[in-house]
């Protein structure tokens, strides 16, 4: 692993980063779906495509999205300089890029950079890693558990313009268990979608959303399903460290929704309460407000079978819909129960929608002028 200072933003900061395996290794990854994808997200999903990689070079705090022929054209210098100083074929590396958009590279300072790699890479360092990967972060974002013999270690980064579509912001994990790559692949993608695709902080989908699985097999086979469990453990615990450090964020909003048509429908109307600008406004103030969050289920118009006669809406254990839930008809009682349980630093509410047995829990957090004021001013 190589983590260092490249010049992307002149303070010294670790910019640059290369995750190596030292065996050939197999990779699932999945990428943001934006129009606007930039050329690392390009190149990284050709390369993903047969299933094989080696590892991922990083650079943050410039996305080179909307940098055109020049742009792409510096992406693919950066993946094969670098490939070229570790002795690997350019495509068994992604590339991977986050920060303002519309910037061209200082490839000037990256080519001397660059030109200073020699292998073999350090181990380890994913403690440094995460942090060299953020942007406007507050903490590195890291969490390991075992499968058997083998480890689980991810790292992500990603606190702003996060509404994942397949993959949000950057993450990476690493593994040394043996799976078949057609099984990885899908035991990847049912986590990402119950994990990573369940955060969202402000509506707004990244031009470079990437996640990626790399599995050497160095620790031997790995049962599949305890495989699944210990992957899904790491990623939701990036999930909730992401959500609670969303821009500006003062406390984490985890949204479960019950007896939807399928998980899809519970998935919406999740998304529909935990994105409410109201809803989140109420959150940060502690304002025991819960007809914002029967509002924010009411968007839902599409959705014929939601029956407002048939939902109960809950905060924590306080059910406050529908009138009189709470077995008591004291409203100022109610709102009191409420407001006590939004005095923590994670708010839980509970949506069941009474049709069937789909259901599915978002992630956000609260809306507050740290938000504003952080991307008011982001790119000066």
């Amino acid at each position: 692993m190589h983590t260092a200072p490249a010049g992307l933003v002149p303070d010294g900061r670790d910019d640059f980063t290369v995750l190596l395996s030292t065996v050939p290794a197999v990779v699932s990854a999945v990428f943001t779906r934006s129009r606007f994808a930039g050329p690392s997200v390009t190149l990284s999903r050709a390369a993903a495509a047969d299933r094989t990689a080696r590892g991922v070079v990083v650079l943050a705090r410039n996305a080179n999205v909307a940098t055109g022929a020049e742009g792409e054209g510096n992406a693919r210098e950066v993946r094969a300089g670098v490939a070229r100083a570790l002795g690997l074929p350019e495509d068994e590396l992604l590339i991977a890029s986050t920060g303002v958009i519309g910037r061209q590279y200082p490839m000037a300072a990256l080519r001397e950079h660059i030109a200073s790699l020699s292998t073999p890479l350090p181990e380890g360092g994913f403690d440094r890693a995460a942090r060299a990967i953020m942007t406007t972060d507050t903490r590195p974002k890291a969490a390991s558990a075992r499968a058997g013999r083998a480890v689980i270690t991810g790292i992500a980064k990603g606190v702003g313009m996060l509404e994942p579509d397949m993959a949000t912001l950057l993450t990476f994990f690493a593994t040394d268990a043996q799976l078949d790559p057609g099984e990885l692949d899908h035991i990847f993608r049912r986590v990402m979608d119950r994990t990573f695709n369940a955060v969202s902080i402000d509506t707004d989908t990244s031009t470079s959303d990437t996640a990626a699985l790399f599995a050497n097999g160095l620790a031997g086979a790995v049962h599949p399903a305890e495989f699944e469990a210990a992957l899904y453990d790491v990623a939701l615990s990036l999930v909730k460290d992401i959500a609670s450090d969303g821009e500006g964020a003062g406390k984490l909003i985890e949204v479960r929704v019950s007896g939807a048509r399928d998980a899809a429908q519970a998935k919406r109307v999740g998304k529909a309460v935990v994105n409410s600008p109201l809803v989140k406004t109420a959150v940060h103030g502690g304002d025991p407000n819960w007809g914002r969050v029967a509002m924010a289920v009411g968007k839902c118009s599409d959705d014929t079978d939601i029956d407002q006669e048939k939902v109960v809406i809950r905060f924590g254990d306080v059910a406050v819909y529908p009138p009189g839930a709470h077995g008591t008809g004291d409203e100022d009682e109610v709102r009191a129960a409420v407001a006590e349980r939004m005095r923590g630093s994670e708010v839980v509410i509970g949506v069941e929608l009474g049709i069937a047995g789909g259901a599915f829990t978002v992630y956000g957090c609260d809306l507050t002028d740290g938000y504003i004021r952080i991307n008011a001013d982001y790119s000066t």
